[in-house]
This record gives C-alpha cells, structure tokens and sequence, in this order.
C-alpha cells in the first residue's frame, strides 16, 4: 500500500470519527459510532471542566446541548479546547439556551473578587 493510499484512508477515518463522515471501507459502522459518541463525551467532559457554569446553568440540557453543537461543529485544527469550549458557550448565548455574560465573566482566567 502506498503512502499516498495510506494517507486518504487516514483521513477519511477522522473525517468520520471527527466531523460526521460515514465509515470508511472495511470498517464496522456501529464501532465507528461508538468511537464517535466516546470521543464527544470526552470533549463534552473537557468543556465540562473548562466552564463549569455551562452544565450548571444548562442542567439536564448540557448533554443534548452539547451532542448537537458537537455534531454540527467539530473541532478544527489548531483550536485548543479552551477556545472550543468558549465557542459553545457563544453558539448557546446565540441559541438563546444561555443568558449573556457579565462582562468580567467573560475575561479569561479572571476571578471576580469581593470587595
């Protein structure tokens, strides 16, 4: 097998692992599926742990929440999950699902103090 071959095979398996491609030839549909929802759970624990007032404020909607946005929106290359996890917040606020942020809220790695 060349490279090359190598290479497009590869990439259709993420492509279908990561944004919604079918499987590809000789692979198990239901195990690519399954590798699929395992990989959006893990990102969902990681936005999780990154915000946690989404799953706070959103409650027992998160995970649908989150299982659609995944779906429509994978994780492109070069975006670390913070920004991921900043990016689902805005597609929320846009939605209407999530109220809008103070704006100290909004300043990352900020902790609002008491005075």
């Amino acid at each position: 097998m060349s490279r090359e071959r190598l290479a497009a095979q590869q990439a259709e398996l993420l492509r279908a692992l990561l944004a919604g491609g079918a499987a590809p030839a000789g692979f198990d549909p239901g195990r690519v599926e399954v590798e699929v929802r395992a990989l959006r759970a893990k990102r969902r624990r990681i936005v999780a742990y990154l915000r946690p007032e989404l799953p706070q404020e959103l409650g027992d909607r998160f995970v649908p929440l989150f299982t659609e946005y995944a779906a429509t929106h994978p994780r492109e290359e070069g975006v670390r999950m913070r920004q991921d996890a900043e990016n689902f917040a805005n597609w929320l606020t846009a939605r209407g699902e999530l109220k809008r942020p103070r704006w100290w809220q909004r300043l990352p790695g900020r902790a609002v103090r008491a005075r």
